[in-house]
């Protein structure tokens, strides 16, 4: 008896410690996210030069991408469904590999949108089932850290990315760009090869046993994950689909849109400007050549160390409190851009002030919407609708990528930088109120009682109280 005590903490941190392994080895499909937004940004110029892309031939080379990951999220649901979480990150991940290979070997701009749009299908299954995944095998003490996880992923990604473009573009290399982040795809398929399956997922296709065992290495007792257990086998007590939990249940549209409108606003808070156009944005400020590259990889390795103290921050401070905080320093850090550029950037000081509003700008949105709107989109689901709600709500974030990534270039040359840097903080502005009036606080709240609130009828901003 005195040993039990002892006994139950080693259990605890072992158990700990294999949803923490599990969960990095799953965020790890936002890597190949983050790398592709990464390598475009510094390949560009390169790639627009050697095939003499035109402004609208080098949007669309971005948002071939998008294009891809609005059909993969549009899969991946089916693939998620079929065969699990498990193997619609493998198919990702394969994906993947192909496409980068594909893009360091095209040959016309026409090949390029092609390897690039493949890329996208890849990550459109990743960022539908990678964070899908992690919402199921978390605990609902650590499911706002562990989803974060995917957000952080990301931002490495993008990191590395941006450094291994900044040392190829020395000598131009941007074949390389691409050829190189195939390696990390190959690491990724072998991990995940290796994780369970999703609880929730078993217990769907009546394989309640394989459930069962899963939990019990996940969770500190048995009795935590016979209870769970217990939980999820409630909610398929009932018996609609997604699709017919869409047309009959007016709580699932309510959940639906609100999932839809939380990846339009993390989108069109204008994240992906700056990542997908950083040095060109630079080159406004009078920065040139590889200066141009640094400073986009110091803005990379900001947007990491931002994100890691939101995950740190995301399950102690709660949802709402973040995302207040980020959409606030964004319109101001946005807004004071414009400002700053209405007025010139001939000085070296005016230069450095640039630099310093977009990292604090990276830094917001990488501390609050970047990693909060995916942990907020598989909270508010309810289980037997999940799959078609985060399908919806991922597309909808590829969708919106897209048009930012298609527009920026044709809205900077008609309108300026003053008034398109105006334009999203006065969206993030916006965001702001939507924060308040819709999106509910989830910290610390199970998903079964999300999902109970939310088919109850309440307010959309009260449905994890």
């Amino acid at each position: 008896m005195p040993n039990q005590p002892s006994l139950q903490t080693e259990t605890d941190s072992s158990a700990h410690f294999r949803t923490i392994i599990i969960g990095i080895l799953a965020a790890t499909g936002g890597l190949m996210s983050g790398l592709d937004i990464g390598v475009i940004s510094g390949a560009l110029d390169f790639v627009a030069e050697a095939f003499h892309a035109s402004t609208f031939a080098q949007e669309w080379i971005v948002s071939a991408m998008m294009a891809g990951a609005a059909i993969g999220a549009i899969m991946a649901g089916w693939l998620a469904r079929l065969g699990g979480r498990k193997w619609a990150l493998v198919i990702g991940g394969v994906l993947f590999i192909i496409g980068s290979v594909g893009c360091a070997l095209s040959w016309s701009v026409s090949s390029m949108i092609c390897g690039r749009g493949l890329m996208g299908l890849a990550i459109g299954i990743a960022a539908f089932t990678s964070p899908l995944y992690l919402s199921e095998i978390a605990s609902e003490n650590s499911r706002g850290a562990m989803i974060s996880t995917y957000q952080l992923m990301i931002t490495v990604g993008i990191f590395l990315a941006f450094i291994s473009d900044t040392l190829f573009s020395y000598h131009g290399q941007w074949r390389w760009m691409f050829g190189v982040i195939a390696i990390p795809g190959v690491l990724f398929v072998i991990g995940v090869l290796f994780l369970p399956y999703s609880p929730r997922w078993l217990m769907m296709k009546g394989r309640r046993q394989e459930a069962l065992e899963v939990l019990t290495d996940l969770r500190p007792t048995p009795h935590e994950a016979h209870a769970e257990i217990r939980a999820i086998d409630e909610q398929l007590q009932q018996r609609q689909s997604g699709i017919g939990l869409l047309w009959q249940n007016a709580n699932f549209r309510r959940s639906i849109l609100l999932g839809m409108l939380l990846q339009m606003m993390q989108q069109f808070a204008g994240i992906n400007v700056v990542m997908y156009y950083a040095p060109k944005i630079f080159a406004l400020a009078g920065f040139v050549g590889t200066a141009q590259m640094w400073c986009t990889a110091i803005i990379g390795f900001v947007n990491v160390l931002a994100t890691v103290a939101a995950i740190g921050l995301v399950d102690r401070w709660g949802r709402k409190p973040i995302l207040y905080a980020g959409f606030s320093t964004m319109t101001v850090a946005m807004g004071a851009l414009a400002l700053l550029n209405s007025h010139g950037l001939d000085g070296q000081a005016a230069k450095v002030l640039c630099v310093f509003l977009i990292m604090i700008f990276i830094a917001a949105h990488a501390m609050s919407a970047g990693p909060l709107i995916w942990v907020l989109c598989s909270e508010i689901q309810p289980i037997k609708g999940r799959d078609l709600g985060i399908t919806l709500s991922t597309l909808t974030n590829w969708v919106s990528n897209m048009i930012v990534g298609v527009s920026f270039l044709s809205l900077l040359n008609a309108l300026g930088a003053p008034m398109t840097f105006g334009l999203i903080a006065a969206l993030n502005a916006v965001f702001f109120v939507f924060t308040r009036l819709l999106v509910p606080e989830t910290r610390g709240v199970s998903l079964e009682k999300i999902e109970q609130n939310l088919m109850a009828g309440k307010k959309l901003r009260d449905i994890g109280r």
